[in-house]
């Protein structure tokens, strides 16, 4: 991609006349590369867990849990106020692609003179050494935001996907290779930083753009005011979604923290791997509809109708399945981690649908109003971790769970007010799906638990089993009382009608009769949902 023409002018290669196809295979080919994403993760997982120790996954959180926030600086911020923008030349993105990259050295060289009052911090003469690595990763991560925002602008999703798997794979693999090679933490740290570099190797090779020099433009100021306006959101946001890792590091030390952290991880991967891809897809695709309050109002009711019916059900269905799948995934080893799974993961469908606040606050260009609500969301979250803390990583569990569903509909609220979207309608489309939830939950685990031989048992082989019964009674349980509840199949229709443009022939839309049929409105719904940052420390 050549993201400007001869003039300077942004090229745009997508034809928005069919923003709603592009926006459903843009949300299939980024499920697609996900899926792959989930596979080496938990690959990954499976392996690394097995050869290293829970101490070594919570030293190295310690120090990511700060250095993710400063290697996001750009990355988060930068890349909304490209692709928001109504208009972007080759002078301004060279303006912003030189502020990003200083301010990102800038914060290289803080990052790593701070290593040593880290290893005061908590304790420990290692993190120091730790410190001065990783933050590597924040001056790599800056090379390539505007390369890869103005590939977001332009809608090229396959692009941006295969660069995503590849890193992360690339990563995996120097990871894996350094444990195998009794590496320990030093592995861990290898793979995060091997993450950015190849991730900036496909940014350049994916976005043919060469940035000039420096010079004067009228838009360079509200574009920085814009993205740190978004900064400061995520920073804030950051804060909230690593405080859990700096109290349990702090007060429970690092094998406690290790335990806790690989349950999170677990749990939320899903989260992050759905709301991730279609936050990236939400973004460009929702700021073109923010002057179409109708269409717009169309598409995130439709989103958040798909996302409830795949995340409520997501979230009961690992609860009941928790402790055997971190058994079969982690070892036997990990058990304190099934323990802490099982309560953080009745908060999936609440996270996955809270989180799309990010978005529409986005893409109508409000992100005064996102900061804002960060701050609500920090002293809401801190307050639930101080009064959890007593009980140990459990209960700041159970206490991310109860934020997710407390904050949900004040926060979808106040993100809808300015484009009008009332919450009624989001709640009509919605609670079905966790009445429905609850219901194939408690019915799936009445029945496990009432097969005496099947909850006795022993090993990985017990455990499969048992999964696979709670996972067959959950299905029909749910499905059944989803279609009960709709008096109709309605809400299968509506995931089905995906599927023709999730799987094109040519991406975004090669044929000539795609090409020749504009986004018509409301005859094919479409998912845009997302959300702006679950990024925590690795």
């Amino acid at each position: 991609m050549k993201p400007f023409d001869e003039r300077g002018v942004f090229r745009v290669a997508t034809d928005t006349g069919l923003l709603r196809r592009i926006a459903v295979r843009g949300a299939g080919v980024t499920a697609l590369s996900q899926t792959i994403a989930i596979a080496i993760q938990m690959i990954a997982t499976v392996f690394l867990a097995r050869l290293l120790s829970a101490t070594d996954f919570g030293l190295v959180a310690m120090v990511t849990t700060f250095s993710l926030l400063l290697m996001n600086f750009g990355f988060n911020g930068f890349t909304e106020a490209v692709v928001q923008r109504e208009e972007i030349d080759h002078a301004l993105a060279s303006n912003l692609f030189w502020i990003n990259l200083g301010v990102g050295l800038l914060l290289t060289i803080a990052f790593a003179g701070a290593g040593s009052g880290l290893a005061r911090l908590y304790g420990d003469p290692r993190i120091a050494s730790v410190t001065v690595v990783m933050s590597a990763t924040i001056f790599l991560t800056s090379i390539s935001v505007l390369h890869l925002a103005l590939l977001k602008r332009d809608l090229q999703f396959m692009v941006l996907s295969c660069n995503d798997v590849v890193a992360r794979a690339a990563s995996v693999a120097v990871s894996i290779a350094l444990g195998w090679a009794a590496w320990g933490y030093w592995a861990l740290v290898a793979g995060a930083v091997a993450l950015p570099l190849v991730t900036s190797i496909g940014a350049f090779a994916g976005c043919r753009w060469v940035p000039g020099l420096p010079r004067r433009h009228r838009d360079t100021g509200p574009a920085v005011r814009f993205a740190l306006n978004t900064y400061g959101y995520f920073a804030v946001n950051y804060c909230t979604r690593n405080l859990d890792n700096l109290l349990v590091g702090w007060f429970f030390g690092p094998s406690s923290l290790g335990f806790y952290k690989k349950a999170y991880d677990l749990c939320v991967l899903p989260v992050a791997q759905l709301s991730g891809p279609l936050h990236a897809v939400a973004m460009p695709v929702l700021s073109r509809l923010s002057n179409d309050e109708e269409r717009l109002h169309r598409y995130i009711l439709r989103a958040m109708s798909t996302l409830a019916f795949i995340g409520m059900g997501l979230g009961v269905w690992l609860a009941v399945i928790g402790k055997d799948l971190t058994l079969i995934v982690l070892g036997p080893r990990w058990e304190e981690s099934g323990r802490i799974f099982t309560f953080f993961a009745p908060g999936v469908g609440a996270l996955l649908l809270y989180l799309t606040y990010g978005w529409i606050h986005i893409s109508i260009g409000r992100a005064d109003r996102l900061f804002r609500w960060a701050l609500i969301e920090f002293a809401v979250i801190g307050c639930l971790f101080v009064v959890a803390l007593p009980w140990g990583p459990i209960g700041i569990a159970t206490a991310w769970v109860m934020a997710s569903w407390i904050l949900v509909i004040p926060a979808l609220q106040y993100a809808g007010r300015p484009a009008r979207l009332r919450i009624a309608p989001i709640v009509g489309v919605v609670w079905k799906y966790v009445l429905s939830s609850a219901i194939a939950g408690g019915a799936s685990a009445a029945i496990v638990r009432a097969v005496p031989a099947l909850m006795a048992a022993p090993g990985w082989v017990g455990a499969l089993d048992r999964i696979v019964a709670a996972s067959l009674s959950f299905g029909i349980f749910y499905l059944a009382a989803v279609i009960f509840l709709h008096r109709g199949w309605a809400p299968l229709h509506l995931v089905g009608s995906f599927l023709p443009d999730l799987f094109p022939q040519g991406f975004p839309g090669a044929s000539a009769a795609d090409r020749a049929t504009p986004d018509a409105g409301p005859r094919r719904p479409s998912i845009v949902g997302g959300q702006v940052s679950t990024q925590r420390a690795n």
